[in-house]
């Protein structure tokens, strides 16, 4: 969803004067939201993988009278491109999938090796056949509202705000994806013997990982923060763009930091940068690129997980020194060793 914005960007520079509205799970609003580009969401009434024609009926008879003049699908699945089509949007535009022959009317054939990024293939559709511009893609860039930011620094007692270090070890994928937790404890004892606090993130799924971050963690004097699991979307967002810089497997909020323009280090194991890589100037990427990494498994084929555990908190901080907005070091730690 945060790559889509820069398609969102192109057709804006394009068309000055088009409206785009945009159709997605009712998760991604806040994203969406975020996003200048965007006049207005419309949640997807219909999950992942189901069917349920009467509401795709429904939902493209609401579309219909909306009078739409082109829909641009991003999924390859057959049933993404049912509900422009029972709205008969007339121009109706995305990649060769599934079968979806007379369900798009403007079917382009990708050439996966002209266009590596995933970026790439969202900002392509935005032009006439074979005339995309993949040279000059803007970045997504995500605007938190003043009201979004004054809520959650009321809701969560927030003050002066410093140095703070985000992290986001989670990763929804898999274990290969992740980082393990006493390296991010590292990274931590790091930012906080530099006078920083260390603010974690995640969904309830990653309240494990993040508790056994801070429990590695002697603190005298607090500088932690655990959000994991007590935000809405919505709030995560904000309270990432008040982070100084970001450390962060290749997960969606390692997306969003970027988009919000803070400095960041994402960690790669089972995955690779060369698809869906952070899209900003500000980011350093991070992997020991062993002979079996990237392979793209949910768990480590050999049991090792190598790619992750090898690659050192040493590394990662050496990269975090060398992105803007590092801490100076402080000379009383808050760390207890």
């Amino acid at each position: 969803m945060v790559m889509a914005q820069s398609l969102f960007k192109v057709l804006k520079r394009l068309y000055p004067l088009s409206q785009i509205d945009v159709l997605a799970p009712a998760w991604s609003r806040p994203i969406l939201q975020a996003m200048p580009e965007v006049r207005s969401p419309i949640d997807m009434p219909v999950g992942h993988g189901k069917l349920m024609l009467s509401a795709r009926k429904a939902l493209a008879n609401h579309l219909r009278e909306a009078g739409y003049d082109w829909a641009i699908i991003l999924p390859n699945s057959l049933k993404s491109a049912l509900i422009p089509w029972l709205a008969k949007i007339p121009k109706r535009t995305g990649w060769k999938g599934e079968m979806r022959y007379g369900l798009l009317n403007d079917l382009r054939k990708l050439d996966k090796q002209a266009m590596p990024l995933m970026v790439e293939r969202f900002v392509a559709l935005a032009y006439p056949k074979g005339q995309a511009d993949l040279i000059n893609i803007p970045n997504p860039s995500l605007s938190v509202p003043e009201a979004n930011l004054e809520q959650v620094k009321s809701k969560f007692s927030i003050g002066t705000i410093g140095y703070v270090l985000g992290l986001c070890p989670g990763a929804e994928f898999g274990a290969a994806k992740q980082w393990p937790a006493e390296h991010y404890a590292e990274v931590a004892k790091w930012c906080l013997r530099s006078g920083g606090e260390v603010w974690l993130f995640g969904s309830e799924n990653d309240r494990k990982v993040c508790e056994q971050i801070s429990g590695e963690l002697s603190i005298s004097g607090g500088g932690v923060r655990d959000f994991s699991g007590q935000t809405s979307l919505q709030e995560a967002v904000a309270l990432l763009s008040l982070t100084t810089q970001v450390v962060s497997n290749d997960s969606g909020l390692m997306h969003v930091a970027a988009a919000l323009g803070r400095s960041l280090v994402a960690v790669y194991g089972s995955t690779s940068p060369e698809f869906t890589p952070p899209l900003t100037d500000h980011a350093k990427l991070v992997r020991t690129g062993i002979d079996c990494s990237p392979c793209f498994e949910r768990t480590c084929p050999y049991g090792h997980y190598k790619c992750l555990k090898d690659l050192s908190p040493e590394l990662v901080i050496g990269a975090l020194e060398a992105l803007p907005g590092q801490p100076e070091i402080a000379e009383n730690s808050l760390i207890k060793e």
